[in-house]
């Protein structure tokens, strides 16, 4: 695990809803939760760990619900059913079902999203994922499931989400989903257009790993921080990036690991690979962790 131990005994900006606080144990809290996809019982398992209480609290999912894991009709149906006591943003693989589910391309032969397809309440399941959003901001915490180029405030990134998420929930989200996969254009200008600029939007929040100063997405090496092809540098790591003044909540990069620093918290502790699903209580920065049931499998390196 990265970062300082003691990160996680005070909050550097305000939590999101400044709950009122018995002693050092808030009576309301939010817990950030690192990709599931498709863990369920180990989702099941960390909400009991931290005594989440959805009359009560509130989660903050960083994406990647579904999808390689064994249960992710499960996760969908139970965080759908929590309503508004969960906040979740798409992810990679949200949005690799939503495709899918719209009758564009075919499951991966790692793919495990066909119980979803199947089910009996699919359309209603896949409907209410379309209309989640990319990013989610409350005061100085932003929650994202990947991160942002280095350009783009909070302001700027909740703006460009928006958009997006309007195409989803019209008419034109079969057709976007369409056109959704590919790298180009790369880097983002202000004036794209149309499908071009959606998929530019899309793979920052969702697929953004390594990028350049400019903007310029790197999206072959799967590696951590340290493995950052020539001219390039973690999304997180160039100096005076515009969101910098925002506590950034994300996930997306197992080969990462868990890694907590005064402004960014990235929860992907690899949960999938046989690793640890990881919650982060906001409003102290406490982490609570359930291991796998999953076997140690590697990373995808590369």
């Amino acid at each position: 695990m990265r970062g300082d131990s003691s990160m996680r005994g005070a909050c550097e900006t305000p939590p999101p809803s400044n709950p009122t606080t018995t002693g050092r144990t808030p009576l309301m809290a939010t817990y950030a939760i690192g990709d599931i996809q498709g863990c369920y019982d180990e989702f099941r398992d960390l909400l009991a760990l931290t005594g989440f209480d959805a009359a009560r609290d509130r989660l903050w999912l960083v994406g990647d619900l579904v999808n390689r894991g064994p249960g992710s009709l499960a996760v969908l149906r139970h965080v759908k059913g929590l309503g508004a006591a969960a906040v979740t943003v798409l992810g990679n693989h949200d949005f690799h079902l939503l495709r899918i589910a719209a009758g564009h391309g075919r499951e991966h032969r790692s793919d495990t999203l066909g119980e979803i397809l199947a089910a009996p309440d699919r359309d209603e399941l896949v409907d209410w994922l379309a209309t989640r959003p990319l990013v989610h901001r409350e005061g100085r915490w932003l929650l994202v499931h990947a991160g942002l180029i280095p350009g783009w405030s909070a302001d700027r990134a909740e703006a460009l989400a928006r958009e997006v998420e309007a195409v989803l929930a019209g008419d034109r989200r079969s057709a976007f989903l369409d056109a959704l996969y590919g790298d180009e254009p790369n880097p983002w200008h202000d004036g794209l257009a149309g499908f071009d600029r959606w998929r530019v939007i899309v793979n920052v929040f969702a697929r953004l790993r390594f990028c350049d100063a400019a903007g310029r997405m790197e999206f072959r090496e799967k590696r951590g921080a340290g493995f950052a092809p020539a001219g390039f540098l973690p999304w997180f790591a160039h100096p005076g990036r515009a969101s910098g003044d925002h506590t950034i909540i994300c996930g997306h990069w197992s080969t990462q690991e868990l890694m907590l620093t005064p402004n960014v918290l990235m929860l992907d502790s690899g949960c999938l690979w046989g690793g640890t699903l990881t919650a982060v209580r906001l409003e102290d920065r406490r982490v609570y962790q359930i291991p796998s049931r999953l076997p140690v499998t590697p990373k995808p390196f590369g």
